[in-house]
């Protein structure tokens, strides 16, 4: 006997039975429906998760610790000058730290809705190049094309990511690099034609960006608001779509981010002191990002504290300036990595211990039960039973010993 003989031979052949096709169809549907329904399950427990109270705790000790770099910051620039803090120069140091304050306030509200938006830093010097060539036509004039063009492109990129369902940073990256091309079609410096000073209006500005910084950081504890703005951001399988819930808040932050973005390069251009260098602008983008989660913004976008913005920036201001004073001649793109470095930390710090406390009612109780507390090793002797005597045993029988 051989294998090779029909009895081990094996005979399965494609069925063509429509019966046996409709159970297969019929149970490839059932594993795919129970897989959907376990994604949909793990979700909900994450949404559950995210309806616990978060502990602010180590929010508000980091932003103890910004506040106290504001103030070492602070204190180093009025020992090197103390006319820094005065008109002014004070007022130039505000405007400062109101264009800076409005990049950050960008990346940490598209950080927020889980699209971060890369193209910061070339909106930025694309709209203070544009306002250096257009400024002699009044602020109006310059501004308003850039706004709208600004607000246009942060649509585009929004639809655009909703619609395929594209991770946000490179969607970002994309229009990024199509910024840049604007921005390095100039061959040399332009030089500020507008004669809009800023300064006049510095603590309206920079009031404007710390009162838009508490509010944002305060909004963004309320878990409804929080779950709203971030439903873009993945709770399983990341290429599955969220549904048209979530095209709101990513377009409307990538638009609004955009408007924030050329906001600060208007006022960049406005109070530069030479011509304006063409360049890429990414520098500013990784300064964004890294005050925007050295802020305490998780780079997960789901936590993030309510001063550590309005901190980091004006900590990183005052630093520009004493920098700047010191002739220490650090390049923007040094310090941009430094501060991503240091936000990176700070997203570690805040995702260990700033989880949401465990819902009431689902603590586990290790104390012993009172069932067993009556238990006693003493009552549990074993004593053997007795048996009945038998008269069929095998001795007694007409083959036994006895006979």
């Amino acid at each position: 006997m051989t294998y090779d003989e029909t009895t081990f031979r094996r005979t399965e052949e494609p069925t063509t039975d429509p019966a046996a096709y409709r159970a297969n169809t019929l149970a490839a549907s059932e594993q795919r429906r129970r897989a959907e329904e376990l994604e949909s399950a793990d979700a909900t427990a994450d949404m559950r998760q995210d309806d616990g109270r978060d502990r602010l705790g180590i929010h508000l000790g980091w932003e103890v610790v910004l506040l106290l770099a504001a103030g070492a910051f602070g204190f180093l620039l009025w020992r090197l000058d103390s006319a820094a803090f005065q008109r002014p120069a004070l007022d130039t140091l505000l405007i400062t730290g109101a264009a800076v304050g409005l990049l950050a306030l960008g990346a940490g509200l598209t950080l927020r809705a889980g699209a971060p938006n890369l193209a910061l830093g070339p909106i930025a010097l694309a709209a203070s190049l544009h306002y250096a060539e257009q400024g002699d036509l009044g602020l109006l004039k310059a501004a308003v094309p850039a706004l709208i063009i600004a607000a246009a492109g942060g649509l585009v990129v929004g639809l655009l990511i909703v619609v395929l369902h594209v991770p946000g940073w490179a969607a970002t990256l994309a229009a990024a690099l199509g910024v840049i091309v604007y921005d390095q079609l100039r061959v040399a410096p332009v030089a500020v034609q507008g004669e809009y000073d800023p300064t006049k209006q510095a603590f309206f500005l920079f009031g404007g960006f710390a009162l838009l910084a508490v509010l944002g950081g305060a909004l963004g504890t309320v878990s409804p608001v929080r779950r709203w703005l971030g439903g873009m951001r993945p709770t399983g399988d990341p290429a599955r779509r969220r549904g048209a819930g979530v095209a709101l808040p990513v377009v409307g932050t990538l638009v609004l981010s955009s408007v924030f973005a050329v906001g600060a390069g208007i006022l960049m251009a406005a109070q530069a002191k030479g011509p304006i260098v063409p360049g890429t602008g990414l520098e500013w983008t990784g300064i964004a990002l890294g005050l925007a989660m050295l802020a305490g913004t998780s780079a997960y976008g789901r936590r993030g504290g309510m001063f550590g913005t309005l901190f980091a920036v004006a900590a990183f201001t005052l630093y520009l300036d004493w920098s700047e004073r010191k002739n220490l001649d650090i390049a923007l793109f040094a310090t941009a990595g430094a501060v991503l470095g240091g936000g990176l930390i700070v997203t570690r710090l805040v995702e260990s211990f700033g989880r949401p406390l465990p819902p009431a009612g689902e603590d586990w109780n290790a104390a012993a039960t009172t069932a067993a507390t009556n238990w006693t090793p003493d009552l549990e002797n074993w004593t053997p039973a007795t048996t009945a005597s038998r008269t069929d045993r095998w001795d007694d029988g007409p083959w036994g010993s006895a006979r």
